[in-house]
């Protein structure tokens, strides 16, 4: 077994001897009875001229490449979320490229599912008046569909700071879903994952916040294929999946209890658009299947062990955690450095990263154990270690 020596804290540097390696598919093996997006994070270019902080400039094919790969896998790509950086540095202009070179590279695969981000991150930050964040919604879901795309309505920091209460968010989200061509997802992000997206719904209370997103959904329900909460409370989710219109999905954004939530009840089950599964798609990949096939046990076998990983990298703040999912593509071999958009490959400490290569180990997501190791020690180099 290989053995490197990580940082344990004041402990200092302790050797970590991986775990035998358990080959996970890396194409699809078969169905899934339930509908599987991952939000996929973007490439950054290490060569491109420019300030990191402060430019955008993605690796276009290492960037597509790993679209392909959630698609080899069965799982469908949820394009420009907050995974990518959406807002955290991957403006609207490189968002709209990425949808449309998405949107050509699904084009050449059978059943490849993609659904967009629209949004209203092209107004600059300040107060903007209510019609305006509407207008920029228009011109995002315009430029989405005009390419080919499917949207996914993503909540609006604009929004938040305009609606002066319920009614603005139910005027809004029914003038957009009045105009769209397709049925399209809803997604609330809580304030873990954006701090500027408080009291999304127009009220802080979550319950109230509930009835007013749920009224929303019934009033314009045939034009929503459903609805994504990310709000890591798998109470809360249960609690609005059973009282949603018929013919709505729940799409579960809960990074910590995902596979509770896919797996369901008896009054019905959640589909999944996780940023966690970028991240963990071989395993998420193989237990879908297992599920498919009436076999819980395996279904939770392949899962269990990757919640430690997804609470690890998903833990406060909550919104740094797309420095753990591209650690993890970097240590798989699925990009050639460990640089991200906005420089945020320093979001997260280097014990965090050794952790993050602990878990994944104990999850057996490491692909090539040799590579990680080669990969994992280029980094603690880089922090003197």
């Amino acid at each position: 077994m290989a053995v490197i020596r990580l940082p344990s804290g004041k402990s200092g540097l302790l050797p970590y001897e991986l775990g035998a390696a358990r080959k996970l598919p890396q194409r699809a093996s078969g169905p899934f009875n339930r509908v599987a997006l991952a939000a996929a994070h973007v490439v950054a270019d290490p060569l491109a001229d420019g300030d990191p902080w402060l430019d955008t400039k993605l690796d276009w094919d290492a960037t597509l490449a790993y679209r392909r790969h959630l698609w080899g896998l069965g799982l469908g790509v949820a394009e420009a979320m907050d995974t990518a950086q959406r807002g955290m540095g991957l403006d609207w202009p490189t968002s709209l490229e990425l949808i449309r070179r998405s949107v050509d590279a699904a084009s050449d695969i059978p059943g490849a599912l993609l659904f967009s981000g629209a949004g209203t991150d092209q107004l600059a930050p300040g107060s903007h008046r209510i019609d305006a964040v509407a207008a920029a919604y228009e011109e995002q879901a315009a430029s989405i569909e005009g390419a080919g795309g499917r949207l996914i309505l993503m909540a609006s920091r604009a929004l938040a700071a305009a609606a002066r209460g319920p009614e603005d968010y139910a005027r809004i989200y029914g003038r957009i879903l009045g105009q769209v061509k397709d049925k399209v997802i809803l997604h609330w992000l809580g304030d873990m994952f954006d701090p500027d997206l408080s009291g999304y719904w127009g009220d802080a209370d979550l319950d109230r916040a509930s009835a007013v997103a749920l009224d929303i959904i019934a009033a314009n329900a045939a034009r929503i294929d459903g609805v994504k909460i990310s709000l890591l409370d798998k109470d809360r989710e249960i609690a609005l999946r059973r009282r949603l219109p018929p013919g709505v999905r729940m799409y579960t954004g809960d990074d910590f209890n995902y596979p509770q939530l896919i797996l369901g009840d008896e009054h019905g089950a959640s589909d999944a658009l996780l940023g966690i599964f970028d991240a963990i798609a071989p395993a998420a990949a193989a237990a879908l299947v297992a599920l498919d096939r009436g076999d819980v046990a395996d279904y939770e076998r392949i899962f269990t062990p990757t919640v430690a990983l997804s609470r690890h990298i998903f833990g406060p703040p909550t919104r740094f955690y797309k420095t753990g999912v591209v650690f993890l593509a970097y240590l798989n071999g699925h990009q050639a450095h460990f640089h991200m958009v906005g420089g945020q490959e320093s979001a997260r400490s280097i014990l965090h990263l050794a952790d993050v290569f602990r878990l994944a180990d104990h999850a057996q997501l490491l692909v090539d154990p040799e590579l990680a190791v080669a990969r994992m020690k280029l980094v603690l180099a880089l922090a003197g270690l």
